[in-house]
């Protein structure tokens, strides 16, 4: 395959950059006074630099763990499913984790955050093994139907969690976790996503075989692979993923969808190449909504998932409407 315009090394190092600059704003935007001048007048005790390692640098780097992990966890499912409208949000991996947060924050208030963690993405396992089980059941994968199948699923374990959350007093809990949000984002509480970061760097070390796994089990075994084991473990990472993301942060819908398939636009289909591209262009623009949602009602803040959630419903609107075009 050859490469395509723009997909250069030069290209990605400027990927880079830009997110080390949309990075660096960040850190510096917010309520409080933190500016290089604060930060130079105060020294390393003053309030500026104490509130710099407190809050603004664990949220950036929050931002930029979990949209690099959300992209490529995203890029994962449609590479195991060989559909391009898939994601964790659209395959029932999100409610499932969700779910296993509620069942766990009943029955084990006082787990460790660990635990819950280990509870939830045990949930998103059984959440998307349930999504690909229909799948086979499905006679037509269209490309629509596809993602259809996973929003029901979602829907269906969704409403249950609602149910329940609702008759236990716990609605307001719930939305946290289905609503990305990292102004609670704080030295102690995002160390979890490092958690993410590794799952997805296994991720690529596997890329190869996970799209091979993607052909199917008859053209994997002709190639003397495990296809069972190859879907276990990219099942696993977009669990892991979508667990640790929701816990951490909250939900964040669309990031996993429409980032890989903007880099495939330009990139083609190389999924070993396109990984650390899904990674930067994960990263940036999580880190340039995260600065609209601060600045468009400043000193007010909207939630990153409400930002990503807007600019990705009409994303995904475009490539549904661009696939149907091709499709005729």
């Amino acid at each position: 395959m050859t490469q395509r315009i723009g997909a250069t090394p030069a290209a990605l190092v400027a990927g880079v950059v830009l997110t080390a600059a949309l990075a660096l704003v960040s850190v510096f935007v917010g309520v409080a006074d933190v500016t290089p001048g604060s930060l130079l007048r105060g020294g390393p005790d003053g309030e500026a630099a104490l509130l710099l390692a407190a809050s603004r640098l664990p949220r950036t780097i929050a931002l930029v763990l979990a949209g690099a992990a959300s992209a490529i966890a995203g890029l994962i499912m449609q590479m195991l499913v060989r559909n391009r409208f898939v994601e964790p949000g659209t395959t029932g991996t999100t409610e499932a984790a969700a779910l296993g947060l509620l069942v766990v924050t009943v029955s084990a208030p006082g787990l460790p955050l660990t635990g819950k963690m280990a509870v939830a993405i045990g949930f998103a396992l059984v959440g998307t093994a349930l999504f690909l089980l229909l799948l086979r059941r499905v006679p037509v994968r269209s490309v629509i139907l596809v993602p259809l199948v996973g929003i029901m699923l979602g829907s269906v374990i969704g409403a249950v969690t609602t149910f329940f959350a609702y008759r236990l007093d716990l609605f307001q809990t719930l939305d946290t976790w289905l609503t990305g949000d990292f102004s609670g984002v704080l030295r102690g509480r995002y160390e979890l996503l490092w958690v993410a970061f590794a799952a997805t760097v296994a991720a690529w070390v596997a890329a190869d075989r996970l799209t091979v796994a993607g052909l199917g089990r008859d053209f994997t075994t002709n190639l003397g692979m495990h296809y069972g084991r190859l879907l276990a473990l990219g099942v696993t990472v977009v669990a892991t993923v979508a667990s640790v993301v929701v816990v951490t942060v909250g939900a964040i819908p669309f990031l996993g969808l429409i980032v890989p398939n903007i880099v495939s636009l330009v990139l083609g289909d190389n999924a070993r190449r396109a990984i650390p591209w899904v990674a930067v262009a994960g990263a940036a623009f999580v880190l340039a909504c995260d600065l609209i949602g601060r600045v468009v009602r400043y000193p007010y803040e909207i939630p990153l998932g409400v930002v990503v959630g807007v600019v990705g419903a009409a994303v995904f609107l475009y490539l549904l409407l661009r696939s149907s075009e091709r499709a005729h």
